[in-house]
């Protein structure tokens, strides 16, 4: 019913002139039509059209020393993956990294890397993807990772054709509801690269704070092994001279 009362173009409620002439747009007892825009671009209900699915997570863990962590990402055909990494933390900054295929062929190999970023397209299947700390045997490495998924919906063609029934009337709008639904779904990919650019800043930092706190840690280590040399020679050269001016004869009674 609230669809039909925002789209029909022969349910207007008009409100009369300052001469009860017959006014021309809708009146105050009509619903704003931009609320009714909204309401029709909104996707709860199960007959409104779904926008183009896109998914977006991140994850950060502790890889140890000696160690190899794989994940597993299911997959649809023609749907694209875009896998972002970063190591935040660890001596060297770097770590083995591999995307494997659901036939097993390797798709993406990089040896002790700190980043990298990575866009395959898919097919049906279990896509896995390795992160290999195998070749450092005493230090641990922090990783961040960010997974973008397109092109994942099941219905997204489907879910389009909704909007053919309720293109009926608009002839009085100064744009189609293709247009709205095309300029939303653009505002929403800039809203999630906002998104997916802050993770990234985010992660860029942690990581150089890592390295200013490591670099910190170094600078006080030395400052106090240069403290401890300055000491012991300044020892030594006060009982050397002093030793110089002492009198070693012995004196006779």
């Amino acid at each position: 019913m609230l669809i039909k009362r925002c789209i029909s173009t022969s349910e207007f409620y008009l409100d009369p002139g300052t001469e009860r002439e017959r006014g021309t747009g809708p009146g105050r007892g009509a619903l704003p039509l931009l609320l009714c825009l909204a309401l029709l671009l909104l996707p709860p209900a199960p007959a409104a059209a779904e926008f183009s699915p896109s998914l977006d997570s991140d994850f950060t863990f502790t890889l140890p020393a000696g160690r190899r962590e794989c994940f597993y990402q299911p997959m649809r055909k023609e749907a694209s993956l875009e896998l972002e990494y970063q190591v935040l933390d660890g001596a060297g900054l770097d770590v083995d990294f591999h995307l494997m295929s659901p036939k097993g062929e390797t798709l993406v190999f990089d040896q002790r890397k700190s980043d990298g970023v990575h866009t395959v397209e898919t097919e049906d299947g279990d896509y896995m993807f390795c992160f290999d700390n195998t070749f450092s045997t005493i230090s641990e490495k922090v990783i961040f990772f960010e997974l973008i998924l397109d092109n994942m919906g099941e219905e997204g063609e489907k879910d389009q054709e909704e909007w053919k029934k309720f293109v009926t009337g608009t002839e009085l709008l100064d744009m189609k509801l293709e247009d709205i639904l095309e300029s939303i779904n653009s505002v929403k990919a800039r809203l999630s690269k906002s998104v997916q650019i802050q993770t990234l800043l985010r992660a860029f930092e942690a990581r150089d704070r890592n390295i200013q706190e490591s670099n910190f840690d170094r600078v006080n280590f030395w400052s106090m092994v240069n403290l401890g040399v300055m000491v012991v020679v300044s020892a030594v050269q006060v009982y050397m001279l002093k030793s110089l001016f002492e009198d070693k004869r012995k004196s006779r009674t």
